[in-house]
């Protein structure tokens, strides 16, 4: 700007800081400015590319698509007492906490559990008994739910004749709200089954049921794994490795509202594959070892049980687990699965999960 004032003026004109022609161009540059980002603002947002947040959720709503939400982290809490001589009713609904308060979780509804009484809408712990495990789901949905084996030890609802609870089990399947690029990656799946019929569609339908879904699809196969043509089989898992059969029917149900006219197909749950892992960890001399086992241990069980249907199971990858896990291991020997030194093989419609894992 100075440039280009001074080329039209017949003499020199003064920009030191402080004068009126300098003043005047910085606030014609500030107004400039402003404007360009005012530009970029509405050029990111008119794109699904660049748009973020509730931004990228109103540019899919043109398009009749919503972002998955969070999932509450659910599993069992023991409520247990010191003094089991009277009966004690733990109600539907009742809250327990984190050691921090930070995280909150109620007490569900589970028909099958024997201690279950409809008229009284809880549980009752009976006479003699000292504790109950029950099902709980997080209060506020989200991966934060997701607290270790022993967070949870406060009740925060009043429950005669119960003393304390606790978590034995880390609790894992808590997830936040689907992603910016995984909802524009659906989106992309989304536009690819505009033709039906395709494997892209059925991805796309099974995708939408919930995060968190693991799939493979099988194509001119029988569930029995022989050849058979026009049909397939989808294997499904939440992550559990045993999904419910509601879900199973929901896969069902969305797959045959795009399936390929002519064909049919069986959903089916993975079959699951236990995995035995022992290994020998040597830690830096200026660590203690007991620590470092439990470290160890835990991303070991958290890698396994995160593979996906039909991966296999590598004893290097487990090494390299361990190394990463803590910095004060410096080597690992002895590492079996299953009592074996070999890798284990990856199975179409099988997925791995932990069973015993020894750190020594």
């Amino acid at each position: 700007m100075a440039a280009a004032v001074q080329a039209s003026a017949t003499r020199l004109l003064d920009f030191t800081v402080g004068s009126a022609f300098r003043a005047v161009l910085e606030a014609n540059a500030s107004v400039a400015l402003w404007m360009q980002w005012l530009i970029l603002q509405v050029l990111r947002t008119a794109r699904a590319a660049t748009s973020t947040g509730a931004d990228l959720d109103s540019w899919m709503a043109d398009m009749s698509l919503t972002r998955l939400p969070a999932v509450s982290a659910t599993g069992i809490v023991t409520f247990s007492r010191i003094t089991p001589t009277l009966a004690a009713l733990v109600p539907v609904g009742t809250l327990v906490r984190t050691a921090d308060g930070t995280q909150t979780f109620s007490v569900l509804i589970d028909t099958t559990n024997p201690a279950w009484v409809g008229a009284s809408s809880g549980y009752v712990v009976t006479s003699g008994l000292a504790s109950l495990d029950l099902p709980v789901a997080a209060v506020v949905p989200g991966n934060a739910g997701n607290v270790q084996a022993g967070a949870i030890s406060l009740l925060a609802s009043a429950v005669p004749g119960i003393d304390s609870v606790y978590n034995s089990s880390a609790f894992l399947n808590g997830l936040d709200a689907e992603t910016d690029n995984a909802f524009r990656s659906r989106f992309r799946n989304f536009i690819a089954s505009r033709s039906r019929a395709t494997p892209a569609a059925i991805a796309y339908a099974i995708t939408s049921i919930q995060q968190g879904l693991n799939y493979t699809i099988q194509e001119n196969t029988d569930p029995m794994g022989q050849p058979s043509l026009g049909q397939f089989v989808v294997t499904v898992d939440d992550g559990s490795g045993n999904p419910s059969t509601t879900l199973l029917s929901t896969v069902q149900t969305a797959i045959e509202a795009v399936r390929p006219v002519g064909s049919f197909f069986s959903v089916r749950p993975p079959n699951v594959v236990t995995a035995d892992v022992s290994m020998l960890i040597t830690v830096a001399s200026d660590s203690m070892k007991t620590p470092v086992q439990a470290v160890v241990g835990d991303a070991v069980k958290d890698y396994i049980n995160g593979l996906s249907i039909g991966c296999g199971l590598a004893l290097t990858k487990l090494a390299q687990i361990a190394y990463a896990a803590n910095p004060s291991v410096i080597n690992v020997s002895a590492l079996l699965i299953n009592g074996t030194p070999d890798d284990l093989p990856a199975m179409p419609t099988s997925v791995i999960k932990t069973g015993m894992v020894a750190v020594n």
